[in-house]
């Protein structure tokens, strides 16, 4: 049971290094919540994969760092489709 555990976080890490993923696409993706995802990289990963989780570690930071542009991007995204679908409803 133990090396799943480890294993997947190896995995997750690769992941999250290879594709420059967020936890949550990462989660998605392995099928486990973002809670376990982000235990498994920051915490088991260090434990087991030094090199790999000082790798992982840089693209979490950028994500955090991102995260309130990809929001406000999201968000004004969301405007502008309900705009568009409103608009096409009354043509």
């Amino acid at each position: 049971m133990k090396g799943a555990v480890e294993e997947r976080a190896v995995k997750l890490g690769e992941h999250i290094l290879n594709n420059k993923a967020t936890v949550r696409s990462a989660a998605q993706k392995f099928g486990v919540s973002k809670s376990t995802v982000h235990k498994d990289v920051s915490e088991r990963l260090k434990q087991i994969n030094l090199s790999l989780y000082k790798e992982v570690k840089i693209i979490l930071e950028l994500n955090k760092s991102q995260r309130h542009i990809r929001g406000g991007l999201a968000t004004k995204n969301k405007y502008l489709n309900k705009k568009l679908t409103q608009s096409s409803i009354e043509v």
